[in-house]
């Protein structure tokens, strides 16, 4: 819920900018009319980028306290081609996966300095889940090799943008977030959670230990 208020928050933010933008378009005798335009329509631009900023804030979501992150059950279906079941917060996925290994990628905003110490949380967004072939013909072959879990909304790209310009260090810091590659089996489950080292995939029944022992 955090990251949906923060959301709305930006959003305000957005709308009063708008109505100064407004204010200046519509105030004032017009004497100095094409500046007074040119700046209120530039302050509307800033206000549209705002809101789509919060608009794509809204893909986040908390660390969970304690629970897994998601979890994923892999279901053979035909030669190395695999249904694969992600729940994340209650709400189920299927998707489709080839090869014999897996990878999950994951981006993570992290409030830095007095955002944290007031207890804004960490954010996340499951980015992309990722097959891959033993055998590298069959990888150059690859038809699927990856599946997309989230995108950004609008255009704009907020954890991107982070990580280009590096002007939020002192505020928010955007992390690239993944797991190595891990067996793909039938019936195998495995449970995503965040440790202070990183991403981790922990096997949930006997196939995924089965499986991890194996490899």
């Amino acid at each position: 819920m955090q990251y949906v208020g923060l959301a709305i928050v930006v959003a305000l933010l957005a709308f009063i900018v708008a109505l100064v933008a407004l204010r200046v378009l519509v105030g004032g005798n017009w004497l100095l009319g094409w500046l007074r335009g040119t700046v209120g329509m530039l302050v509307l631009v800033l206000a549209g980028f705002i809101g789509l900023i919060a608009w794509d804030l809204t893909t986040y979501r908390s660390l969970p306290d304690g629970a897994p992150l998601a979890s994923l059950l892999f279901k053979a279906d035909g030669p190395q081609r695999y249904q694969v079941a992600l729940v994340e917060a209650e709400r189920t996925k299927l998707l489709t996966l080839e090869g014999d290994l897996w990878q999950v990628e994951l981006r993570e905003i992290r409030w830095k300095g007095l955002a944290a110490l007031i207890g804004l949380e960490p954010g996340y967004r499951l980015q992309s889940l990722s097959g891959r072939y033993l055998a590298v013909e069959q990888q150059d072959k690859a038809l699927q090799p990856d599946v997309e879990l989230a995108h950004s909304r609008g255009g704009i790209d907020f954890w991107s943008w982070l990580q280009d310009c590096r002007c939020g260090s002192m505020l928010l810091e955007a992390r690239a977030r993944r797991i190595t590659y891990l067996p793909m089996t039938d019936g195998a489950k495995y449970n995503l959670e965040m440790a202070p080292t990183g991403l981790l995939a922990k096997p949930a029944n006997a196939a995924a230990e089965h499986a991890m022992t194996a490899w």
